[in-house]
């Protein structure tokens, strides 16, 4: 802008310009081959088998990508925490106008060695069943005593000491003053732990502040591991920061992610349980009261009822309910005998209905052959056939001389013969 107007210039997209910032990275000799050391972070296997992930140290962090490709470079699986030396280009993906190192190999550092190493060990003890989980102890709700594995001076030990007499003022701490670094640290953190397990505290804290994976490794040795496995107290692992993971995390009753944390964990709040006490003195106080307040109006309700009603009252009461239930039974029958002789006279006129002797009095026959067999068709009698025929007042003894076949319509006019 020159004196309140702006001067036209070139006025170049958003995709030029990460066209042209890409040339320079493709020009640059340099960039070309690079290796570059840090920290896996942010590591993601794609399903189309590219590798991304970040590079970080304690100034920066560089966006990286190995792609599937390359991964012939690669020999072991990248996890969060490794120290590596990546090597590749380092270029613009020119779509977000990011830049990032193309991987084409990548080797373990000095403390990346470590991370094998832990590797190892811990699919080692996970195979000897010692992260199972059947093996927790519980850590108790309720402790006296605490016991705590750790260096004497530092600001883990006072985050312990602190926030547990401040949660509780009436707990012990008996501090083992351990050596938590260096070649001395593995004998010294089992010795403390197994003279705590001597002094029978109800729960241990085994741990120490941050520090590089060098600093913790004595919490990753086999022996330490072994010594937590083995001991008949609870104990609560606090290693590091809260992104920092040891051997003894796994093994452990329980992890905590710093030493403050298992501070909390280990010593109830004792004002907490004071207050939670109040409650429940103040809700049994409450519970009691209602309950002698609902028997006392039982009791006099009780005597209000003794009152009334005494025992010559309740005989008069049940002698009168007896004649009650004597008139009552005596009209049930009744009706119910009215009824049953009702029904008996209506099945006697049915059966009348239906009995052969009144169909006999009425003119009709009943014919049988020689063989008691009952005649009704013309087709089963022939000439010379005895036969017997019923009528109301007796039987007769006849033989067949003709035999001759009618048909009877049901329309049939009875003046006609058929």
């Amino acid at each position: 802008m020159y004196g309140g107007t702006f001067v036209r210039q070139n006025v170049y997209t958003v995709a030029q310009i990460n066209s042209y910032i890409k040339n320079m990275f493709t020009q640059d000799y340099m960039l070309r081959f690079v290796l570059v050391k840090g920290e896996i972070s942010n590591c993601k296997y794609h399903s189309s088998g590219h590798i991304y992930f970040t590079l970080k140290d304690e100034k920066g962090v560089i966006a990286c990508v190995m792609f599937a490709g390359s991964r012939t470079g690669l020999s072991f699986r990248l996890e969060e925490g490794q120290m590596v030396v990546v090597g590749g280009t380092i270029d613009v993906y020119e779509r977000d106008g990011k830049y990032q190192l193309y991987a084409r190999q990548i080797t373990l550092d000095g403390a990346g060695v470590l991370y094998e190493k832990y590797d190892r060990m811990k699919r080692k003890l996970e195979e000897m069943g010692m992260f199972a989980p059947e093996y927790k102890q519980p850590v108790p709700k309720y402790i006296r005593t605490l016991g705590v594995v750790t260096a004497p001076t530092g600001a883990a030990v006072r985050d312990i000491i602190n926030i547990a007499t401040r949660r509780n003022p009436y707990i012990q701490i008996i501090l083992y003053p351990a050596i938590v670094q260096g070649e001395q640290a593995v004998s010294s953190i089992v010795n403390g732990i197994r003279a705590l397990e001597r002094l029978g505290v109800d729960v241990m804290i085994v741990g120490r502040g941050g520090g590089s994976i060098e600093d913790l490794w004595a919490f990753n040795e086999e022996a330490v591991a072994q010594a937590v496995f083995d001991c008949s107290i609870p104990i609560i692992s606090a290693v590091g920061h809260e992104t920092d993971t040891t051997i003894i995390d796994f093994v452990a009753d329980l992890r905590a992610p710093t030493p403050s944390a298992a501070a909390e964990l280990a010593v109830y709040d004792f004002a907490l349980l004071m207050e939670r006490i109040l409650a429940y003195r103040n809700a049994f106080g409450h519970a009691m009261q209602v309950q002698l307040e609902r028997q006392k109006n039982r009791l006099d309700a009780q005597k209000m009822r003794m009152k009334y009603l005494n025992p010559e009252s309740r005989i008069r009461q049940k002698r009168m309910y007896c004649m009650d239930l004597e008139v009552r039974m005596t009209g049930l029958m009744k009706h119910v005998l009215t009824k049953q002789q009702h029904r008996l006279g209506l099945y006697a006129a049915q059966l009348k209905g239906l009995s052969p002797l009144e169909k006999l009095s009425q003119g009709y026959a009943y014919i049988e052959n020689e063989h008691h067999s009952v005649v009704n068709d013309v087709r089963k009698v022939k000439p010379e056939d005895k036969m017997q025929i019923y009528v109301k007042n007796g039987i007769i003894q006849a033989r067949v001389e003709e035999v001759r076949e009618e048909t009877y319509g049901e329309g049939a006019d009875t003046g006609t013969d058929i």
